[in-house]
């Protein structure tokens, strides 16, 4: 494919159109994520805080499967544009910077590949694990029982705190301006979605680098169960002094961040 036709091909309707509706269906699990965290910060432990548990929450109101089918099939068509971004995006990018882009494209498709897939276990009625962190358990565990197992687990954590670090980073240069249409960027309108942006980056920041910290801590201890996922990173924030407080501001940014996907939806500039 030549270098002009693979640019059409990126650029075309079709698939501002597929990033569209999969980034309305990410907004959504964000908006639930935030929900669930501030009820669990004023006294609701029962439900999970993650993207599983929101799906299940869904899934439990009225039309509820029909809307985690629906989610389902936008997280996969998130993935089949970050899919498309990695192997013909980047065009105007060099060497290592191209690279680079391409495989964190490929980072995000596994991260939607991964709520797609939760969304259809749910939908469908798979059993899924109890508790709040029995499947990351269980894959921390099976890691650290390889050679080298603290290590593949101790950079995993690495890996979850730099992508955490990575979020705060775009919060304070407001690089997602980018991915906003010039509509978007401007005016009094323009000013609230760069602090809904700047509010979610931060929240899932701060977020993913608990998540990472608890991967962490599981290597240097050798205890699997010490390792978590969301939801069991915002436990560990609630436990902390002052605990409901932040885990509330926390899930206000995830709701900001669900807003904004709402808003790339509707002013997206790729």
């Amino acid at each position: 494919m030549s270098q002009s036709t693979a640019h059409q091909a990126h650029q075309s309707d079709v698939v501002d159109r597929i990033a569209g509706v999969g980034l309305v269906a990410y907004g959504v699990v964000h908006l639930l994520i935030g929900w669930l965290a501030v009820t669990l910060a004023v006294g609701d432990r029962q439900g999970g805080a993650s993207s599983t548990g929101a799906v299940k929450q869904l899934a439990q109101q009225p039309y509820g499967e029909t809307l985690v089918w629906l989610i389902a099939v936008g997280m996969i068509l998130l993935v089949v544009w970050r899919l498309i971004e990695a192997a013909l995006g980047y065009r105007d990018k060099d060497g290592a910077e191209r690279t680079l882009r391409r495989l964190l494209s490929v980072g995000k498709a596994v991260v939607y590949g991964t709520i797609a897939y939760s969304a259809v276990d749910v939908a469908t009625g798979s059993p899924q694990k109890s508790g709040s962190g029995g499947g990351t358990d269980s894959m921390t565990a099976t890691l650290m029982n390889r050679p080298g197992g603290q290590l593949l687990v101790g950079a995993v954590g690495v890996g979850i705190v730099a992508v955490g670090v990575a979020h705060l980073v775009t919060a304070w240069r407001e690089s997602y301006l980018k991915n906003l249409d010039g509509e978007g960027r401007s005016g009094s309108s323009g000013t609230a979605f760069r602090w809904l942006a700047r509010t979610g980056y931060v929240a899932k920041g701060l977020a993913l680098g608990v998540v990472g910290v608890l991967f962490l801590s599981a290597a240097v201890t050798h205890r699997a169960e010490k390792s978590g996922g969301l939801d069991q990173a915002l436990r560990t924030v609630l436990d902390q002094a002052f605990g409901p407080v932040l885990l509330a501001a926390i899930g206000l940014g995830f709701a900001a961040y669900g807003l904004f996907c709402f808003v790339q939806a509707r002013h997206l500039d790729r």
